[in-house]
């Protein structure tokens, strides 16, 4: 493993996994972090790093869920991403990060040093592409989300993350929801009431069902299609 043994206090709270728990062998960007990582597991709504912390490691989650978040001046909570089993998530432009990831529920998180895959990407005509395109999907993802906040209507908000997080767990048309509504009011500007509310009206126009508040089924994706037009 080519991890320097001293950590950030935030690693050192948790206990890696044994080694038989490991991911198998797999090639790439992701690869590398599986093979030159270390698993750590997080509890519900542990840190995993600090708005303004060294961005020195690299994170890609195995289980769980990871939420990107900044308290603001006033107390409100604003949610700028999620991550799910298979991304990789904590790559800066600077050396320090500039919002709180966080784990949703309990989640396990390979974590390797930036440094390392950085350097690799140096030699690695491949790997430095696999870098500048995940670069690319945080920028993309980063722009959907601001389209999101700025233009769409509250219904249509709440369709579009639904069909997003279907699209990304790769669930078909039921999943469960990691995440809890006021996480979900937090990621699109909204409050809990109105997420609620919403939920119960997508439901009622057929185009979800609700199995419990966090068990979603895509009734008719037709339909949330074109709320979210």
């Amino acid at each position: 493993m080519l991890m320097q043994a001293v950590v950030p206090a935030t690693l050192r709270r948790q206990s890696p996994a044994p080694a038989s728990q490991r991911m198998p062998e797999v090639h790439g960007l992701f690869g590398t972090i599986e093979l030159m990582g270390a698993r750590m597991s997080y509890s519900r709504n542990a840190e995993i790093y600090g708005d303004d912390e060294p961005a020195e490691y690299l994170y890609k989650v195995v289980s769980g869920a990871v939420r990107i978040c900044k308290l603001l001046n006033d107390g409100r909570r604003q949610i700028t991403a999620f991550h799910l089993p298979g991304e990789i998530f904590g790559l800066e432009v600077g050396n320090v990060h500039r919002f709180t990831a966080e784990a949703v529920v309990d989640s396990s998180i390979v974590v390797v040093k930036r440094s390392t895959v950085v350097a690799l990407a140096s030699r690695d005509g491949d790997m430095a592409r696999q870098l500048w395109a995940h670069t690319a999907r945080d920028l993309q993802q980063m722009q959907d989300h601001m389209l999101l906040l700025g233009c769409l209507s509250a219904k249509e908000r709440v369709a579009a993350f639904l069909l997003q997080i279907a699209k990304r767990m790769s669930a078909g048309n039921e999943f469960e929801l990691p995440m809890a509504r006021q996480d979900i009011a937090d990621y699109l500007g909204l409050t809990i009431e109105t997420v609620s509310r919403t939920m119960t009206q997508l439901e009622n126009d057929a185009a979800i069902g609700l199995v419990t508040s966090r068990r979603i089924v895509l009734r008719d994706r037709a339909v949330l299609n074109r709320v979210n037009a």
